[in-house]
């Protein structure tokens, strides 16, 4: 081991979730060829030295901050010119942040806190440009520092002081998309909860409860960024490096944990894991009898919290845990019927109904199984083709109320309440009331912000709509329901008029489900209204195969848009085909 001065270069591809979710191999593919055409060859030429490999960006050290930046600048520049006949949503970018500090040097890699300093920086870049330390920029030559913009002192995680900061603009990069993690988002600490896993088949469930309730816990406080529950099931499916699934997902922190079960015994293992270094932040283990196990969910939820975000009062701990079921049965069968509900086909869409049905008759004193019925009358509505539309949406009202009258303060239930005014009842004042208490109740809860999204699409607020969709989707990134979140964000572009954006989320909102109709509206209408009338008649084509009976004339008065929107809305459905 030893220690000497360099520059450390962290390069991330921005959107790389996104991008290996539309299309994994041949992502990689582009990357190894950037790799070894344009990175190695202009690091190696600028006195540079590859150190790490993370999967979707690299770690490379300098013996000075000078050339460290000018090379950053230069493969910026090279991988533009490199993408710039592709499609934009389609292009390979990186943010990179560059900082001089003593290092540790061992077996080849490189560690410290000079390291995570210049990880961080990284996360306040935008897609094209370097963020550098004021050590780095103070060594810089003349031209970067002529590209240089000061953003001056920013908040780093674990840092007591801010750290004074610029931008290289390198002029190269494209917009950010959502999904990607925000410049600057490194003020608030990123987690997600990993799937926890069950040392036996038949305590799966009780594992999910756990993975489940901590998610709701963490979602609750301000001062954390948590991604959805259903975002990390894909860990579940190939267990890999935990460290490096939460660099995918775009977090500092992972937890990952083990339930195992003796008798009428639960112990609980768990491993707070630092995703940048694969340092474990904190490994604790937990011991109860079954009947306590939601006693064991708040002992962790609140260690984490502690670990995490130590600032927060004990009052806003309290308010996070939320209240727990009476039944532990119930409590079973809502977990059941939330995974019956992420597969979206009929039968298991029934299933979904009446396991929530039982869970509310075994513990009526619950509010999320009502919210979720509720849920269930909306989908109904939307998607699965609904007898009784009218009918639905008034069962839809009376459940999410219900659930609100059991806990004032859930966010899933004041965010189904007020979408259900939006979407099934248009009242959109009572809809923004409660969705924004949703948010504020739950600041981490994905579909409270696309929710929120769709109510202020509704009533032709575009840009609000956006803005919320993309934190819904940044939320979310690969949830079961991330069409829905994609889909929602697409119609919020198209309510702002940019038809290319919501041509390109639908497009992403139907490859993930090719059977949900509200994308499918969405994207033909998007299409028919960027001018591209052959792919609009192609969409609409798809959508009558699924649902032959639709006309417009029937879909108008249920149509939730305020006019003008709805007007033009309509003309550009009639436009890709759709009969009257």
């Amino acid at each position: 081991m030893e220690r000497h001065l360099a520059a450390i270069l962290v390069a991330d591809v921005v959107g790389y979730t996104r991008l290996s979710e539309m299309a994994e191999e041949e992502t990689h593919r582009r990357l190894k060829i950037l790799r070894a055409g344009i990175i190695d060859p202009v690091i190696t030429a600028c006195g540079g030295r590859i150190v790490k490999n993370t999967g979707d960006g690299f770690i490379a050290t300098f013996p000075e901050a000078g050339p460290a930046a000018d090379c950053a600048l230069a493969v910026q520049r090279r991988i533009a010119a490199a993408m710039e006949g592709e499609p934009a949503e389609a292009r390979l970018t990186f943010r990179m942040g560059v900082n001089l500090a003593e290092i540790i040097v061992e077996d080849g890699d490189v560690f410290g806190d000079g390291v995570n300093v210049a990880a961080r920086l990284q996360a306040y870049a935008e897609a094209g440009d370097v963020i550098v330390s004021e050590a780095v920029f103070s060594r810089a030559s003349g031209a970067a520092r002529a590209l240089a913009t000061d953003l001056g002192p920013l908040p780093l995680r674990n840092h007591a002081r801010p750290v004074r900061v610029y931008a290289l603009r390198s002029g190269t990069g494209s917009g950010p998309r959502a999904g990607e993690c925000a410049p600057g988002a490194e003020a608030r600490a990123s987690i997600a909860v990993l799937p926890f896993r069950a040392c036996k088949p038949d305590r799966l469930t009780l594992a999910d409860g756990f993975t489940d309730w901590i998610v709701r816990a963490l979602s609750n406080l301000r001062d954390l960024f948590v991604i959805s529950r259903g975002s990390t099931l894909a860990y579940r499916r190939g267990r890999t490096d935990p460290a490096a699934f939460g660099r995918r997902l775009g977090v500092r922190y992972v937890m990952d944990g083990t339930i195992q079960h003796h008798g009428d015994t639960l112990r609980v293992c768990t491993a707070l894991i630092e995703c940048g270094t694969g340092a474990v932040v904190s490994a604790d283990h937990y011991e109860g009898l079954v009947d306590q196990v939601f006693a064991l969910q708040d002992a962790i939820a609140l260690k984490l919290i502690r670990n995490l975000a130590p600032h927060v009062r004990e009052r806003e701990l309290q308010r996070a845990l939320r209240k727990h079921p009476a039944s532990l049965t119930s409590y079973d069968l809502l977990l059941q019927a939330l995974d019956l509900l992420h597969r979206m086909d009929a039968e298991s869409f029934a299933r979904a109904g009446g396991l929530l049905q039982q869970a509310i008759a075994l513990d009526p004193s619950y509010a999320p199984p009502f919210a979720y019925a509720a849920w269930w009358h909306i989908f109904r509505v939307g998607e699965m083709g609904s007898p009784d539309p009218d009918g639905d949406g008034r069962a839809a009202a009376d459940r999410a109320r219900a659930a609100i009258e059991r806990d004032a303060n859930d966010p899933l239930a004041l965010a189904i309440y007020g979408h259900v005014q939006a979407y099934l009842l248009r009242d959109a004042r009572t809809a923004r009331l409660f969705l924004d208490r949703a948010i504020e109740a739950g600041p981490s809860l994905a579909i409270a912000w696309t929710m929120s999204s769709a109510a202020h699409g509704f009533a032709g607020d575009g840009r609000r709509a956006v803005e919320h969709g993309e934190t819904g989707q940044r939320l979310a990134p690969s949830d079961p329901y991330t069409f829905w979140h994609e889909g929602l964000l697409a119609q919020a572009h198209y309510v702002a008029g940019d038809y290319d954006a919501a041509v390109a989320w639908s497009r992403s909102a139907v490859a993930r489900n090719c059977a949900i109709r509200f994308t499918l509206r969405t994207f033909a209408a998007s299409l028919a209204a960027a001018g591209r009338l052959p792919e609009a008649a192609k969409a609409a084509a798809e959508l009558m195969r699924l649902q032959p009976s639709f006309r417009l004339e029937a879909y108008a008065p249920r149509c939730p848009f305020a006019d003008p929107v709805q007007s033009r809305w309509i003309g550009h459905l009639r436009a890709a085909g759709l009969p009257d």
